[in-house]
């Protein structure tokens, strides 16, 4: 008699729900196959006179022209940079040094990217005085803080628009206006906001303002740099004269037409976007209050983007948290994920007036474009399980609930 083979027992595998986009978005297919054309076909250098150079122009010309018209911009005040931490370095150093005999005090808030952090620290070194603009529980910038620490010597202001980690939108057009009265010039960090909402740097008395690709399911590789008419900045790095001689390097025509084509995308879905989104949030949100205790919602409830759900959880460390949410197929980040692998408590929650331990309890969700109302239900379903599995077990030792 013949013994029956067993069948192979197929392996169970794991999702793969990516709930990290704030960090950066996968590519749109449509934006990936929009670009397709610019790497075989019109990859000329749009600094070249002859044909494939001037076509590579007149393209790279026509997307300076379509940024401008989202911002409500001339297209001469668009530049074309490699990324927002690009963006913020040469805004926040090339006014520095450009504004250096008028000045040598930098103001910001305390809850912004590492990009504008480090580069406006960075400038101590070179006899610039940096302060810190206060920011209350939810991380609003405090108005009559900004106006009291604002003197002579204050040449520039830099406040992100949305803050990368817990979604709280300043009140950007208030700073604009106040800096605006006292003749300071303002930057603000729009990378994670733009697209999400309509932005008129002209209303809002923006001088400077970054924006870039990978937030918005475009290409890596691609970002802006929006530069008031009349403000003056000292590049980076000298080379060409590409870009009004202002980051001179070969331009990276698939990616900007890729962010193109991202942001026409985004502009047209917002609204249908924006409600789905918002659906997630509310449905986090609800759960996290009736379901689970000891999470507690950070950064402004309502003045906020929707897509950032982030929270701190009693009695457990964010990393550990994290990792269980991985082990499970869900990616999240502990505060802000360009410092994820930092092990320091997040700064912004800090600046925010959170604890030592608070901050290091916290979590960072992100929706995106591509998110399914039955990711955010296995999600939750997770997060409910790990909680209560870390607490029987988590040395962590929360002393501030």
């Amino acid at each position: 008699m013949k013994t029956m083979k067993k069948k192979p027992q197929s392996k169970q595998t794991k999702p793969r729900i990516y709930l990290d986009y704030a960090a950066a978005t996968p590519t749109d297919k449509k934006v990936l196959n929009f670009t397709l054309p610019f790497f075989t076909q019109y990859f000329g250098n749009s600094s070249s006179l002859h044909y494939a150079g001037r076509e590579a122009h007149n393209f790279l010309e026509k997307t300076r022209y379509s940024f401008a018209q989202f911002l409500n911009c001339s297209p001469e005040e668009i530049i074309f940079t490699s990324s927002a931490t690009e963006s913020n370095n040469l805004a926040i150093k090339g006014i520095a040094h450009f504004y250096q005999d008028k000045g040598n005090k930098i103001l910001i808030s305390g809850i912004e990217h590492n990009s504008v952090l480090e580069a406006a620290l960075s400038l101590k070194e070179e006899g610039f005085e940096v302060q810190f603009v206060k920011v209350d529980k939810n991380g609003r910038v405090d108005l009559k803080d900004l106006e009291n620490k604002i003197d002579k010597k204050t040449i520039l202001v830099s406040v992100i628009y949305a803050s990368n980690e817990i979604g709280t939108i300043e009140p950007i057009e208030k700073i604009g206006k106040i800096c605006r009265d006292k003749q300071v010039i303002f930057h603000t960090d729009a990378a994670q906001i733009f697209s999400k909402r309509k932005i008129d740097v002209k209303r809002e008395k923006i001088d400077l303002l970054t924006a870039s690709a990978q937030k918005i399911y475009g290409l890596k590789g691609a970002a802006l740099l929006y530069i008031r008419k009349g403000i003056k900045i000292k590049p980076l790095f000298h080379g060409g004269g590409q870009e009004f001689n202002l980051r001179p390097s070969t331009v990276n025509l698939p990616a900007i037409m890729g962010f193109f084509k991202a942001a026409e995308l985004a502009y047209k879905e917002m609204p249908e976007e924006n409600k789905k989104i918002e659906a997630y949030f509310q449905l986090a949100n609800n759960f996290i209050e009736n379901e689970i205790a000891g999470i507690h919602l950070t950064g402004d409830y309502k003045n906020r983007i929707k897509n950032i759900f982030s929270f701190w959880v009693e009695g457990i460390e964010g990393e550990s948290l994290m990792m269980a949410l991985d082990q499970d197929g869900i990616a999240v980040s502990t505060g802000s994920a360009c410092a994820s692998s930092d092990l320091k408590p997040s700064h912004v929650l800090l600046s925010c007036g959170y604890d030592y331990n608070q901050a290091h309890s916290s979590l960072r969700v992100s929706f995106g474009r591509f998110t399914t109302l039955a990711e955010v239900k296995y999600f939750l379903k997770s997060l409910k399980k790990n909680v209560e599995q870390l607490r029987k077990y988590s040395p962590f030792i929360n002393d501030s609930k």
